[in-house]
């Protein structure tokens, strides 16, 4: 079990004390976790708390646009094999969340951290971590979030000559572009299935060609890097060429992904593929994504997808049709307040399912569906949809904050 070398100081110990009396009185009043606000105090009285809490931990941080929680969830038990680990397994992946997970780290040998994709070289400056998950990026959060291509040049920019391990996805051409300015790169064959992000060169700017699995510029030559650890399937490959079962509990291609990811993470802390991808195997749900819950006597899977490549990745793994289905949406600040993203999703996957649209901005989904040419019945509530759903288990697929009135209407 790993110790702190030095004892924080005494206003490092005040932060910490004043961050998590903040946290509980926010949970108290019923605000949330309190995670965010104890962080932010914490932060307040002392700026370099978060670099002191992550000094004694060996650090993993993971950034991506999709896929962030569950692969740091998976890669938590994979570590978990050499050590306790500290870990922001609820989400919250700014600095403060971040801040507020390592105060209750003083005896863990790893931190594995989730981080914003804004926020990643700031973060990655205070924790000096030994690796970097670097998954996909795509649009997400039009309104206030950086063009996708921006963010790859900020990760690029702020990564430059980091010590860090970087493990990246080699078929994304926007994480390619950004790792490639880092000496030392793990490139994983993890599989990108949304391209209308990266059909241009963000090198260049020319135009990418993809034959078969790989890409290529048809202008200055930037092109896949190959991989060492690949997707293959139901199956790892490791650099050796040996093939390692993935038989997650998690559904879908995309947690197949993640774990292709987090079982190469795992062996640059010398966790070997067999035993990562074993503990894996335990993960069941991640902060209520997958949980299949009972409400008003029915089955309902709860499914989360933030953005267009959230929600392709979504409609591959429910059930077929005739399986109901219900979707719903908001546009608070944390989902982001445009939802054009809309347009860009093709609801055309979703013919033959009953489908029952809920949230805030119903409405607005009720316009994208009907010129998709899907039925649907708008409800104002979820007791409603699921009354007006015909039987069988229900998917209900929401967007974030959508996501969480479904938990807490349904008591998870």
């Amino acid at each position: 079990m790993a110790e702190r070398t030095q004892p924080l100081s005494a206003r490092a110990r005040l932060a910490v004390t004043a961050g998590k009396a903040a946290a509980a009185v926010s949970r108290a009043a019923g605000r949330g976790s309190g995670s965010v606000i104890g962080g932010r105090i914490a932060l307040k009285l002392d700026p370099d708390l978060l670099s002191r809490l992550a000094g004694h931990l060996d650090v993993v941080l993971v950034s991506a646009t999709n896929g962030k929680t569950t692969t740091t969830r998976l890669i938590a038990e994979a570590l978990r094999a050499g050590g306790e680990v500290v870990s922001n397994a609820l989400g919250a992946n700014m600095p403060a969340g971040i801040t507020s997970a390592l105060s209750s780290g003083g005896n863990a040998r790893y931190g594995v951290l989730e981080v914003d994709e804004k926020y990643l070289a700031a973060v990655a400056r205070e924790v000096s971590p030994k690796a970097i998950a670097l998954l996909n990026l795509s649009r997400d959060q039009l309104d206030r979030a950086a063009e996708t291509r921006m963010l790859a040049e900020r990760w690029r920019e702020g990564l430059q000559g980091t010590k860090a391990t970087l493990i990246a996805n080699c078929d994304d051409p926007l994480v390619v572009w950004a790792a490639s300015s880092s000496p030392n790169v793990v490139w994983v064959a993890a599989g990108q299935e949304w391209k209308d992000d990266a059909w241009s060169c963000p090198s260049c700017g020319g135009v990418l060609s993809r034959p078969g699995d790989t890409w290529q510029c048809s202008s200055c030559g930037f092109g896949r890097p190959s991989p060492t650890w690949v997707l293959s399937g139901d199956t790892v490959l490791d650099p050796h060429g040996t093939a390692w079962p993935i038989q997650l509990q998690l559904p879908g291609r995309a947690n197949k992904a993640n774990a292709t990811t987090a079982a190469a993470v795992a062996a640059t802390f010398g966790v070997a593929p067999q035993i990562a991808l074993q503990r894996m195997q335990s993960v069941t749900a991640v902060a209520g994504r997958y949980d299949v819950v009972s409400y008003q006597g029915r089955d309902i899977r709860l499914l989360l997808a933030k953005n267009p490549a959230g929600w392709l990745e979504t409609f591959s793994l429910i059930d077929p049709p005739p399986t109901p289905v219900i979707l719903s949406v908001n546009a608070r600040s944390a989902d982001g307040t445009d939802t054009s993203w809309l347009w860009d999703v093709d609801y055309t996957r979703l013919a033959g399912h009953p489908i029952a649209v809920i949230g805030d901005r119903r409405l607005d989904l009720a316009v994208r569906l009907e010129v998709a040419g899907v039925d649907f019945r708008v409800c104002t509530t979820l007791q409603e949809a699921v009354q007006q759903s015909p039987p069988g288990r229900i998917e209900a697929i929401a967007n974030y904050t959508a996501f969480q009135d479904l938990r807490r209407t349904v008591g998870n």
